[in-house]
Parts: C-alpha cells; sequence; structure tokens
C-alpha cells in the first residue's frame, strides 16, 4: 500500500477525535483522507486536521451513513502513477499518467510497475472478476495506490482492443459455467 502508517475509522469518529487520531500516525496539522471503499462515495482529499466535518468529508451527497469506514493517512509526495485492467487475475492493460499534464501513456515505460501490478494481481483475493489496479511511485518506489471498479474508471491510454476481448472472454466462460 501506498502509506505505511494509516489507520480505518468511522467518518463520525474521525470528526469527533481528529487530532487524536492524526497524532496516531504522526500527523499533527494535515492528513489524506479516502473512503475505505472502491465505489469512491467520495475522493481523497488533504484536510486541515482542525477542519475535519463530515460536510468536509461530502457527507449528504454520495453517501449518508456517518459511519463510513475512512482511510486516514498521513500526506504524501506521489509521483508517477499508473492504471492496469485486471482481468481474472492477469494484468491485460495498463497505461502510465501524468498528472500535471493530465497525459497518458504506455506503461512499457516501467517495468517496476507492471511487475507489482502483475504480482498483486496474482496474490490477492480480487474485489470482482474485472477491476482495475492503481500504482503510484513514492520515495522512487512503487507501491499499491487503490483498486477501483472496472465500469467507472477512465482507462487512460490502455490498450481498448485488449480490454475489450479479455472482457468479452471473461463474459462469455461465465455465461457457460
Amino acid at each position: 500500500m501506498l502509506h505505511r502508517d494509516w489507520r480505518c475509522v468511522p467518518a463520525n469518529d474521525l470528526v469527533a477525535s481528529a487530532a487524536d487520531v492524526a497524532s496516531s500516525i504522526g500527523c499533527t496539522d494535515r492528513v489524506f483522507v479516502r473512503p475505505d471503499s472502491p465505489l469512491k462515495p467520495f475522493s481523497g482529499r488533504v484536510l486541515d486536521v482542525d477542519s475535519i466535518s463530515l460536510k468536509a468529508l461530502d457527507h449528504g451527497f454520495y453517501y449518508e451513513d456517518e459511519t463510513l469506514p475512512v482511510i486516514v493517512a498521513p500526506v504524501a509526495k506521489v509521483g508517477r502513477e499508473w492504471r492496469f485492467v485486471v482481468v481474472d487475475g492477469q494484468v491485460i492493460a495498463g497505461s502510465s499518467y501524468d498528472a500535471e499534464t493530465r497525459r497518458a501513456s504506455s506503461a512499457g515505460e516501467d517495468s517496476n510497475a507492471l511487475d507489482l501490478a502483475e504480482e498483486i494481481a496474482t496474490s490477492m483475493e480480487p474485489p470482482s472478476p474485472v477491476y482495475v489496479l492503481d500504482i503510484c511511485e513514492v520515495d522512487d518506489e512503487c507501491r499499491l495506490l487503490e483498486l477501483n471498479p472496472f465500469g467507472g474508471a477512465d482507462l487512460y491510454d490502455c490498450d481498448p482492443q485488449a480490454i475489450v476481448k479479455a472482457v468479452s472472454d471473461h463474459a462469455i466462460r461465465s455465461i457457460k459455467s
């Protein structure tokens, strides 16, 4: 995972004790917060510890449950990022993405990212048969950033023909079994 130190707490508990939660991971002023869900009821964001509220976490906009589990982690400087499409435990396609230029390119430029994506895809219980796996670079090291549902993910510059074939083959196998 991207962060070595992190906590998963209900959103309302974070709001009630933000300073204590932040302190438990070595932070005092700012933290990164994201939902503990690949459905992304809100986008991950950096928040000042003293301004954390349910409203700051978009409560009432995409979700109503005040006990929604959230991940709280130190703010990290993320370098390059890659997205990989995984079908039936196999990496099918990938693309890097430059957040500053908003430009996608082939994932082949960094074999470390691809190697890590393949290791993760083949060694973990998948959240679903088809999903996307994001890798990022932190401190010159590739790490798992997050998993996302296939249906709602931007595929950047991933090979569309390889994706369509793999997803279609999966669907045909599922129908037959």
